[in-house]
């Protein structure tokens, strides 16, 4: 139980270093509200559950011994942060946006779910940050290790959703004060899309 707790505590300082995950619901949740920050969370939380997968499968060992395997996620993952980095930049407003009709929501929040996937699936850090830190804490003599691998990889991805959750309230509340500070709206909008394309150039380069 104890090293239970460690692992938990583990993942909350993960969760706590800013990141492309965050600076997205943030973003998200300023700009277009807090239904699709939480339809964005859903996205990243499928992400995890599908690293964690990979992880037990073995193929992020793969990417470790293959450096074209794992350059060519890199890659794809650095362009995507930077794309939506200069999204952010041309977008015509960041003020949260309730105009659309009920057609247009649910293809909306579709959206919105599919960014929140890309941008933790294209992340082949995120895959070894899963396949080096769930064996730590996996003990064969404590039974099935298929077992202990499922409860850790749910509780990965559970600590995940509770921090994606405020993250998405958070940028919510953000987006209704930007509404009445002009200023810092722009500020807002230069500083999280500075963020996404430098985390995109910085994974371009690691």
């Amino acid at each position: 139980m104890g090293e239970l707790w460690i692992f938990i505590g583990a993942l909350a300082v993960a969760y706590l270093v800013p990141g492309p995950d965050m600076i997205l619901l943030l973003q998200t949740g300023a700009s277009q509200g807090r239904a699709r920050a939480l339809a964005t969370a859903i996205g990243l939380a499928a992400a995890r559950a599908a690293h964690v997968a990979l992880a037990g499968l073995g193929l992020a060992a793969l990417l470790r011994t293959a450096p074209v395997a794992f350059d060519i996620v890199r890659v794809a993952g650095a362009a995507y942060l930077i794309w939506l980095g200069i999204g952010i930049l041309r977008a015509p407003s960041l003020l949260p946006d309730e105009s659309g009709g009920p057609a247009d929501r649910p293809r909306s929040h579709a959206s919105a779910v599919m960014r929140g996937l890309l941008t933790n699936l294209l992340n082949p850090k995120a895959l070894l940050f899963c396949s080096v830190l769930l064996p730590q804490f996996i003990r064969p003599e404590h039974g099935s290790v298929g077992a202990q691998f499922l409860l850790l990889g749910a509780i990965l991805v559970t600590v995940g959703i509770a921090f994606d959750v405020l993250y998405a309230f958070t940028g919510s509340t953000l987006g209704n004060w930007l509404a009445r500070h002009r200023l810092a709206k722009l500020a807002q909008r230069w500083g999280f899309a500075a963020l996404l394309i430098g985390f995109g150039t910085r994974l371009a380069i690691a």
